[in-house]
């Protein structure tokens, strides 16, 4: 992996914490999700206006990916229902690589080093050690754990969709200017269906939110996107995952979350599997 993508990818990661913490900081999180989620639309329609229409042979995994990112963004509200910024985050962002690597190795018939099979191991103790993570009441949270897991699973789908569909498309931004829109139209219906009034008040009161969340969140994935095209999916989703560091800070200063040890060490222990995996090759 060359510098140019590692400091592509470390500036997606930032973004993507950011927009994170919008979406947490937030009394209401079906509607910061929501709008986060729709103000990617102008954005996916203006990378339409500059880039290449993806090609036909990516037009299935636009599909796929755009529902498994509607599926992400629904566990994920439950997820932040039910657990903190800085438990939540890692350990969805952490089962991810792990995932990812398996399904490489099984599905796609890649081998992993030494060096990476040490990393995978890390990045399942963080996670496992994240699970004992007590809640301010005391009581551990398994809830949150459980749903932040399936956020994970999304997560792996689409990096996995995603990354094969921007190869076939010829180009990266085209390809997820399509996905995002159908995205946006997609988790838009579900609202509308399920919390009326959710989608208009994210487009009117809530417009600038909308925007900033929105243009945060498009670029932090769009740049990602490119990444998968330059790198091995593996290692371009575990360097995404440092994004963890940022969650952790931005929750404890911006949030106010209480930092204890075990989030401490989970993180690290995450981390560390993360950048044993980006340098495993």
């Amino acid at each position: 992996m060359s510098v140019t993508v590692m400091l592509v990818v470390l500036l997606a990661a930032l973004f993507h914490a950011t927009w994170n913490l919008f979406v947490k900081n937030t009394a209401d999180k079906h509607l910061s999700m929501t709008a986060v989620v729709l103000g990617h639309v102008p954005f996916g329609a203006g990378a339409l206006l500059v880039a290449p229409l993806p090609d036909a042979a990516s037009l299935g995994y636009i599909l796929a990916g755009a529902l498994l990112h509607v599926g992400y963004q629904l566990f994920l509200l439950n997820s932040y229902r039910h657990g903190d910024l800085s438990q939540v985050y890692p350990l969805a962002r952490g089962v991810a690589p792990l995932l990812v690597a398996g399904a490489s190795v099984l599905l796609l018939g890649e081998r992993l080093s030494v060096t990476e099979t040490l990393a995978v191991a890390a990045i399942a103790l963080g996670i496992m050690s994240l699970t004992l993570v007590r809640r301010r009441d005391g009581l551990r949270n398994g809830k949150g754990a459980f749903l932040a897991l399936g956020t994970g699973g999304f997560i792996a789908a689409y990096s996995l969709v995603d990354g094969t569909g921007a190869r076939l498309a010829g180009t990266a931004l085209g390809f997820y200017g399509c996905l995002t829109i159908i995205n946006g139209a997609v988790l838009a219906l579900i609202m509308r269906a399920t919390r009326p009034g959710v989608v208009t008040a994210a487009l009117t009161r809530n417009l600038r939110f909308t925007l900033v969340g929105g243009g945060a969140s498009f670029l932090a994935y769009a740049l990602v996107t490119w990444a998968f095209t330059m790198a091995p999916i593996p290692l371009v989703t575990a360097l995404r995952e440092t994004s963890i560091i940022f969650a952790l800070i931005l929750g404890v200063v911006v949030l106010k979350e209480r930092l204890d040890l075990m989030k401490v060490a989970a993180t690290a222990c995450t981390l560390a599997g993360a950048c044993l995996l980006r340098f495993g090759r």
